[in-house]
């Protein structure tokens, strides 16, 4: 059996990353409705920011939910290297609608502090915002698990932005604590502030993770360590390496190299020898796909690329 990749873990053969994406749909859809009959109750702006997170997180779901089921397709004439790429749209496209949400709620904010409002029914109110906290941390525990197990960013996204809102409930829940007990209404609206500054950066971190991944970035440098550690053993009697690039996509990575071997050697050495090469690199990144090229030690052109793929750190 293949070993697993750095940080890797099992994945159950009936798991999949759509059934998490419907995970998250289901608890978008329960918390929206907590949190705006929290915010209806009490009149607190830093709940209304809480329900509209909720909102975002459900666009975001279903944005992943498909771009997961498009992820899954295999390659065809038109996408030879597979369909993996759409959940860096998926990520984007949560990661912009969390800045969007974020933008919304600091004017909601602005508004309450001009016109300040006092606060109703709490403690129902606050009981239905815990509610709702609990159901959305539950979801982003399962979520994050099966973004490790599937290497998903897309999972991990949206797991990372539901446990946002966890903090962010706890935050404004913490809010409407200090106005009840100091009658200031205006902390309430600075702590919605507050709120929309840490969804901000929430998700300015996910476009521009997502970005990276439309840029084809090459592998973080644990996988390259791994991959360096695979070929290692082949490096004897001569053998050397050299243009190594890598990419990641989605849960995919793609790798090449060069590999040189003295020149009186057969093509069916060569052949074998890559063989082995590229079949350990397969068991060192089960998800990865290898490309080499055969070259001879003895032709100068073969020294003309030498890949542009830095070494890992450490």
């Amino acid at each position: 059996m293949a070993a697993l990749a750095p940080g890797a873990a099992a994945v159950p053969a009936n798991d999949s990353p759509a059934r998490y994406a419907a995970l998250s749909v289901a608890a978008a859809i329960a918390t929206i409705a907590l949190k705006t009959s929290a915010w209806a109750m009490t009149g607190s702006v830093g709940l209304l920011s809480d329900a509209l997170e909720s909102l975002v997180n459900l666009a975001g779901a279903v944005m992943a939910l498909w771009m997961l089921r498009v992820a899954t397709r295999p390659a065809d004439e038109e996408h030879a290297y597979g369909h993996s790429k759409a959940e860096y749209f998926a990520s984007a496209f949560e990661g912009a609608l969390i800045v969007a949400a974020a933008c919304g709620i600091a004017l909601a904010a602005v508004w309450r502090l001009v016109s300040p409002r006092p606060l109703e029914r709490v403690g129902v109110g606050v009981a239905v915002a815990l509610a709702a906290a609990l159901v959305n941390l539950v979801a982003a525990v399962f979520i994050l698990r099966g973004g490790r197990r599937h290497r998903s960013i897309t999972l991990e996204a949206n797991g990372k932005h539901l446990l946002t809102d966890v903090w962010t409930s706890v935050g404004v829940i913490a809010g409407i604590g200090a106005v009840v007990s100091t009658g200031r209404l205006w902390v309430d609206p600075l702590v919605a502030l507050a709120v929309a500054a840490n969804i901000l950066r929430t998700g300015s971190g996910i476009v521009y993770r997502s970005m990276l991944g439309l840029m084809d970035t090459a592998l973080p440098d644990d996988e390259r360590r791994a991959l360096l550690a695979a070929i290692a053993p082949h490096l004897e009697g001569g053998v050397q390496m050299h243009a190594l690039r890598t990419r990641q996509s989605g849960a995919r990575r793609f790798v090449s190299f060069h590999v040189l071997v003295p020149g009186q050697w057969t093509v069916h050495r060569g052949h074998q020898l890559l063989e082995a090469i590229e079949a350990d690199v397969r068991q060192a990144l089960p998800a990865a796909t290898v490309f080499t090229h055969l070259e001879s030690l003895d032709d100068p052109a073969a020294w003309d690329d030498t890949g542009l793929d830095r070494a890992p750190r450490g």
